[in-house]
């Protein structure tokens, strides 16, 4: 089997290599999957340019999304058999209820992630996914998907007619709209292109704004709301100070941490702007994987597929990031393993 491996955090993809490995075998509580599908996106270049908030174990094997089918298991495994399709859990760790620093172990940084042609991971890590997914969409899931439905549902989901804004058309901010659409939601998005605008229409978005065009775009969000606000908010782009202008009262801004690496709009907040918002900034950092087990059963039941923008083969796994860092594409980066 072969592995790729960032034995040199902080130079890129040039820190990357590609390594040969005997097939493993599953411990007590493991399960081997071979790996069909992986995912990449803005985390992972951070990852490769060391730019990244958890620690990075030189040499690791680094991807956090992927699925697969189940070749192996450990002694005491109950959840899983050979032969089940699953994909991995960002944080194996975190099982359920609030984010704990005990649940920080997170794939593709601190242990082996899913670029990889087999992975070894604990029956906890890993979940089944819907039938009508291929693996390639399954591989989709684990990060972008569990952060927005995390990010939209903590606290109560949507109820239909209330208004939910996005930020932004990464893999996030497609999910939260394709999922605040399930709900009865009228979703608003701020975009960059036209191009992009009529895609996000295409999916669903009552309102897109070109942010680039009026970047005080939160007076528009009050304009289309007739003054009150959105109702949740989802910032993964910023700036923030836009979105606690665009939240209703007691509404809610899910803050995806687009501050990391000096993102632009990273900017200090004015205390009272904080306070004039009079509603809840609440961090979000991926989700548990019963965040995972519930968005699954909403993708089951609704046949939802995710955005898709290219699939890269498992050979060409340098050529995929550099896609990623270009930009300008719509929807998930995926890597075929074959």
């Amino acid at each position: 089997m072969k592995s790729y491996h960032l034995d040199i955090p902080g130079r890129g993809v040039a820190g990357l290599t590609v390594r040969d490995h005997a097939r493993p075998q599953p411990g007590r509580g493991q399960v081997v999957v071979r790996v069909r599908a992986s995912a990449l996106g803005y985390r992972d270049l951070m990852v490769l340019a060391d730019d990244y908030p958890l620690p990075i174990r030189p040499g690791v094997v680094p991807g956090c999304e992927g699925a697969g089918e189940v070749v192996a298991v450990g002694e005491d495994v109950g959840r899983v058999a050979p032969g089940d399709r699953v994909a991995a859990t960002v944080f194996p760790r975190w099982l359920d209820g609030p984010f704990r620093r005990d649940d920080a172990a997170q794939l593709g940084t601190m242990i082996d992630g899913m670029l990889t042609e087999y992975a070894v991971l604990s029956e906890d890590g890993v979940v089944p996914i819907p039938e009508h997914l291929s693996f390639e969409e399954a591989a989709a899931l684990p990060l972008a998907a569990v952060t927005a439905w995390n990010a939209l549902t903590t606290g109560g989901a949507p109820r239909p007619g209330e208004t939910v804004l996005t930020l932004g058309s990464g893999g996030v901010s497609l999910f939260v709209l394709q999922f605040a659409k399930l709900a009865g939601a009228r979703v608003i998005v701020t975009t960059s292109s036209a191009a992009k605008a009529e895609r996000l229409r295409a999916l669903g978005a009552d309102e897109v704004i070109d942010h680039r065009r009026n970047p005080e775009w939160s007076e528009e969000v009050r304009s289309l709301t007739g003054g009150r606000g959105a109702d949740r908010v989802v910032d993964a782009t910023g700036p923030l100070e836009q979105s606690l202008k665009s939240v209703a009262v007691r509404g809610e801004v899910a803050f995806v941490g687009y501050w990391l690496s000096g993102a632009a709009g990273a900017r200090p907040i004015d205390p009272g702007t904080l306070f004039k918002a009079a509603a809840v900034l609440r961090p979000v950092a991926t989700g548990s994987r019963a965040h995972f087990l519930e968005l699954n059963r909403a993708v089951a039941a609704h046949r939802l597929r995710p955005v898709i923008d290219r699939v890269f083969p498992f050979d060409q796994v340098p050529e995929a990031f550099a896609y990623c860092e270009a930009g300008g594409g719509f929807g998930k980066v995926i890597v075929g393993h074959g």
